[in-house]
């Protein structure tokens, strides 16, 4: 009886979580007809394509998946520069204040984003980056330049000292000892947090809607969540669920690849090496 209940709840929480994914599907394979046809219809027969044919042929659309892939990519690999030289710091340098800072970059991530909208709205536009990839990119590290500081730095924490002293000893300076040494180490947790804010950066809709006003910026999430159908107040629900798989396709895929990799990144931090 423990084990049928345990099953009958993991069954619940799958349903709960995969029908959302399920019914994104369903409508996305429907003709427009049959979307808002009572009964509702929970298998699209026959399945049609046009949905997806129609968000393939849509050069907005594809602009908005390279100005994705652009600012994601720009975004992780800043953060991951920035923030591992500033977690090597914090884990294995000794200074005062050392504890406050962490604390201080955690706090970071606290903020809501539309409590600092406004005020980056006002720094976007005087430097001249609105409507530009570089604006999510600056704006996208507030979230996840903190996230990388803090993970790596329970990464570095864990690896013991003998590792750097032996390499002091060998003639290695504090630049060559991190690249060579530690880095290496690390290469678990890195994976883990580049693709952690990857998914941030790529899913990510406020900043994306306020810093940018047309398609030479935006990116898929603002693409899709705007569409249009030929008459006005009409809501192209399959056009929408087509562009929202095929946006959330490349994470999935990303996730697959990475699994065990992103494991192994989410229980070293947890042992004290």
């Amino acid at each position: 009886m423990k084990r049928m209940g345990f099953h009958l709840v993991v069954a619940a929480l799958l349903l709960y979580a995969l029908f959302p994914f399920y019914w994104a599907i369903n409508t996305s394979l429907k003709p427009a007809a049959q979307i808002s046809a009572l009964p509702v219809q929970y298998l699209p027969l026959p399945p049609s394509f046009e949905a997806y044919a129609s968000v393939l042929a849509n050069p907005i659309f594809l602009r908005g998946l390279l100005n994705s892939v652009l600012v994601a990519v720009l975004t992780t690999a800043l953060s991951l520069m920035a923030g591992s030289l500033a977690a090597y710091a914090l884990a294995r340098f000794t200074f005062r204040g050392r504890r406050p800072v962490l604390y201080l970059i955690l706090a970071m991530t606290t903020f809501p984003q539309i409590a600092v909208v406004g005020a980056l709205f006002r720094m976007i536009t005087a430097a001249g980056l609105f409507n530009t990839p570089m604006a999510l990119v600056i704006t996208n590290m507030l979230t996840t330049l903190p996230f990388t500081v803090w993970v790596l730095t329970s990464f570095f924490r864990t690896l013991p000292r003998e590792l750097e002293e032996a390499s002091y000893v060998d003639g290695a300076s504090t630049w060559q000892t991190l690249w060579h040494v530690m880095l290496p180490l690390t290469a678990p947790g890195f994976v883990t947090t580049a693709l952690l804010a990857f998914i941030s950066c790529w899913n990510e809709y406020l900043f994306a809607l306020s810093f940018t006003e047309d398609q030479r910026a935006r990116t898929a999430t603002v693409v899709v969540a705007q569409f249009s159908g030929e008459m006005s107040y009409e809501v192209p629900f399959g056009q929408i669920m087509a562009g929202g798989l095929i946006t959330t396709l490349p994470l999935i895929v990303l996730v697959l690849v990475f699994q065990r990799r992103i494991v192994s990144g989410l229980t070293a931090g947890a042992i004290k090496g």
